[in-house]
């Protein structure tokens, strides 16, 4: 909603400022007229209007991280009610309901009015013979004058002429637009202006007609300035009085040429390029097809071990028969790690491609009977969960972890303004006693979502540790936290 806003109010701003520099003086009132409907028309296209440009890059140059398989994936939904969002959802209702009841209200007396009091065809309108003091005004196809008037034949002709052109031209329509608009965004004082410039504009289409009718400028000019100070007009009504300024008396002597006004209009084409290229093209990577080494993880997971001869050991820790990885049985893959990375801890993925490519070592023994898997581990040597017999565990289970994440996760007022949503991957250690240490993130989606879900697990009680042959050990742990806001 607020990238809607924005876009269709730079769009609204640009688009009325070259009317107003460029359009306005000139002699071209029915391209203005259409031009200023086209721009609400654009402005409200423009948000919804994307271009997508694909800029090649280089398969390298696309991170793409290695993501390990985990135990657990919760959600986390923030569930607290925004008051302020809210009540100021509440008052935009009120003010909206208030002001179409208001646009509804004006549209009804003005057809009240027609439908009592004596009506007369005229031409290709219908008059509205009122018993107010008033001066002409047209809704639709209806003009409201005075009855007295009318009758002692005191409405100038040239009046007549005057309110005919909004009737026939449908300049009704034009105002009913714009205040329908009004009605949803009237927060927005573009649409004001946009307004006064469409009344405007239908009073030079109207003059414009009439002094050619006529051609007897000082005589109207006159008429117009007798009858600006007149009785206050309806809002959605053509007025005879409308902005009776010095443009609308200037203009009525003004002379566009055919030149001029062909370069005046062609302005409005790379106005509107810009604007389309600034707020809708959007940039997308895509791969180079030039051909590059790239990783193929399935692959070198698979043939990890392929030239590695399994040493299986007896209960003795002899060594009773030499075996390929795919000839191991379950229980002796079960005892061998998924990857073999010595003392590196958390290797990038640079190492990792190394390891991978370079492949298991060339013997490996496997022993299901000991409490030691494969050569000797140092003391507090960390652990991976595919080596475990037992898996570490929150108390109570997952169920339980879930609430307990759900019940202490925060959003941040920006977080909840943004609706934040995607996977946070967290690993961390569950040491001997079950205690949580050395928490590292391995990706977030901002605004602070990382931060927020350790400072979640630093307040989790013990897990209950992982164990090898009922020996417990620390082991690591990876986690990825899905995080989506309330909608």
């Amino acid at each position: 909603m607020i990238a809607f806003l924005i876009k269709s109010t730079l769009s609204l701003a640009v688009l009325l400022a070259v009317y107003h520099l460029v359009l306005e003086n000139e002699k071209i009132h029915r391209f203005n007229r259409f031009y200023l409907l086209f721009c609400l028309a654009f402005s409200f296209a423009v948000p919804f209007i994307t271009f997508e440009i694909a800029q090649e890059v280089s398969s390298a140059a696309i991170k793409k991280p290695l993501v390990f398989a985990s135990e657990a994936t919760m959600v986390v939904i923030e569930d607290e009610t925004n008051y302020w969002l809210l009540a100021l959802w509440i008052s935009y209702g009120l003010l909206t309901t208030a002001l179409a009841f208001r646009f509804a209200s004006n549209v009804a007396k003005l057809l009240h009015k027609k439908r009592n009091n004596p009506t007369v065809e005229y031409k290709n309108a219908v008059l509205v013979l009122l018993d107010e003091e008033i001066l002409p005004h047209t809704f639709l196809n209806y003009i409201f004058i005075n009855k007295d008037a009318y009758h002692s034949r005191k409405i100038e002709a040239e009046l007549y002429a005057h309110e005919l052109i909004h009737v026939t031209q449908k300049h009704t329509i034009d105002i009913l637009v714009i205040e329908i608009i009004r009605v949803f965004f009237w927060f927005n004082p573009l649409f004001l202006l946009y307004k006064k410039a469409i009344q405007l504009n239908h009073e030079f289409l109207a003059d414009e007609q009439v002094v050619k009718t006529y051609n007897n400028v000082p005589f109207y000019q006159n008429l117009l300035l007798s009858v600006a100070n007149a009785n206050p007009t309806y809002y959605l009504a053509s007025n005879l009085n409308y902005a009776v300024t010095k443009k609308r008396l200037i203009m009525m002597t003004q002379k566009t040429t055919a030149t001029r006004a062909i370069l005046k209009k062609g302005i409005v084409i790379p106005v509107l390029t810009a604007l389309l290229f600034s707020l809708c093209i959007k940039t997308v990577a895509q791969e180079s097809t030039q051909k590059m080494a790239t990783v193929d993880y399935s692959t070198l997971f698979k043939n990890y071990y392929i030239n590695t001869n399994f040493q299986i050991l007896g209960e003795d820790g002899t060594v009773v028969a030499t075996k390929k990885y795919a000839d191991l049985t379950d229980k002796e893959k079960d005892v061998v790690p998924a990857l073999i990375t010595g003392n590196i801890k958390n290797p990038s993925k640079e190492k990792m491609d190394e390891i991978l490519t370079k492949g298991g070592p060339e013997t490996y023994q496997v022993d299901v009977y000991s409490k030691k898997i494969g050569a000797e581990k140092a003391a507090g040597s960390t652990y991976n969960i595919a080596e475990l017999s037992e898996k570490p565990e929150f108390p109570g289970g997952m169920v339980e972890f879930y609430k307990f994440v759900g019940k202490n996760y925060t959003m941040s007022p920006e977080m909840s303004k943004e609706k934040v949503k995607g996977k946070v991957y967290i690993t961390f250690m569950i040491e001997k006693d079950g205690s949580l240490t050395d928490y590292k993130i391995l990706r977030e989606i901002g605004h602070g979502t990382g931060e927020e879900a350790i400072r979640v697990l630093k307040l989790s009680p013990k897990w209950n540790p992982g164990k090898l042959n009922d020996v417990a050990v620390k082991t690591m742990y990876s986690l990825p936290i899905t995080i989506a806001t309330a909608q």
